[in-house]
């Protein structure tokens, strides 16, 4: 995703939607540009198929994971990518983003909720410093990637911890279930993201962890994410 200022007046700008009240079964509309230049303010339609989609791809030669996306059915192609998914009232629920090669109509987008802190930092202060915690977890959708083994049913696993990250210093360990941040209940792996996407680096933070049979509470103070 990027942000592009336009030097120009008079342009009425986008309404941005609520994505938690996105339905299945509903219409919906993207605009990009797929192919190139020639095919430029495309428009297809379809439905939205599914929510909470988690998909595995490789990346830099490693698994990596993106979660809580929004299935439709409306034809995304290269080029569409980073354009928006819109409602019938013209509202940008999701940003369009991934296509699967190996099928017919199984595409995915960004919910814009994912984002809406990012964007109001970059308008408000002209940046946005990514606030980490230094985990990777995933919730119950996800088990069927990782382990069919694990069973849990609050909560996101934490699957590894970066080194020096503020995950490791705060003594969070692999295995430990982070039930919430803050007081905020957490169910998906979105929902953290979503949570530290409104930090900054220095801000700390409340874990409520499961680990085992026990139930600890762990402060653990954000550091900047370095890509």
């Amino acid at each position: 995703m990027s942000i592009v200022k336009i030097n120009k007046s008079g342009l009425k700008e986008a309404t941005l939607g609520n994505s938690d009240e996105i339905q299945v079964g509903e219409s919906v509309y993207a605009i990009g540009n797929p192919i190139g230049f020639e095919f430029q303010r495309t428009v297809t339609a379809g439905i939205v198929s599914a929510l909470n989609r988690t998909i595995k791809f490789e990346e830099n030669e490693k698994e990596t994971y993106m979660e809580d996306l929004i299935q439709t059915d409306a034809t995304i192609n290269p080029g569409n990518s980073g354009g928006p998914l819109i409602n019938l009232d013209g509202e940008i629920i999701g940003i369009n983003g991934v296509k699967i090669t190996s099928a017919e109509g199984i595409s995915f987008a960004i919910p814009i909720n994912s984002v809406k802190s990012v964007i109001k930092s970059f308008k408000e202060k002209g940046k946005f410093e990514e606030a980490s915690l230094g985990v990777f977890a995933f919730d119950k959708n996800v088990l069927g990637y990782i382990d069919t083994n694990l069973r849990f049913n609050e909560g996101i696993y934490v699957e590894s911890i970066n080194a020096n990250s503020a995950a490791q210093i705060a003594g969070l360990q692999k295995g430990d279930i982070i039930l919430s941040i803050d007081d905020k209940k957490l169910e998906r792996m979105c929902d953290l993201r979503c949570y530290i996407y409104t930090k900054k680096p220095g801000d700390k933070v409340k874990l409520n962890i499961q680990r085992n049979s026990r139930k600890i509470e762990v402060e653990a103070t954000l550091k900047k994410k370095v890509n």
